[in-house]
């Protein structure tokens, strides 16, 4: 599990590597990720989009950028969270993932939120990142 905190919300990420997905023969490895939003914050806050910076072993680093998450533009007031899950195929065996939500104040202003690094690596090899 993977956690940062920004301007009261905090956001925990846990990744799962997916084998029934995965085709290592063919280059393909592929992980779930469960990510929860919660506001510690005293005002309601949306998510707006969000901004992925996706590093495989190689170097290699692909920018995702978009409206929302899973097709929702969430709305969590004083205390709520939202939870979804996700999907990432890698060409390697392992790389990690970090990245920021755009929220929205209810002033109208927009903030950014870290997600935390976390690491995407198979289950019977060494932690790359913590």
């Amino acid at each position: 599990m993977y956690k940062a905190t920004t301007r009261h919300i905090t956001v925990t990420v846990t990744p799962t590597y997916l084998a029934d997905q995965s085709k290592p023969d063919e280059g393909s490895w592929v992980w779930a990720y469960t990510v929860e939003i919660e506001n510690g914050s005293r005002e309601p806050v949306q998510l707006r989009s969000r901004h992925w910076r996706i590093t495989d072993a190689r170097g290699h680093v692909e920018e995702v950028t978009g409206p929302g998450v899973v097709g929702e533009e969430p709305v969590l007031s004083p205390g709520d969270s939202f939870t979804y899950t996700s999907g990432c195929p890698l060409p390697t065996p392992s790389g990690f993932m970090t990245g920021t939500y755009r929220m929205q104040g209810p002033d109208g202003g927009f903030f950014d939120v870290e997600i935390p690094a976390f690491s995407l690596d198979l289950p019977e090899e060494r932690r790359t990142l913590n």
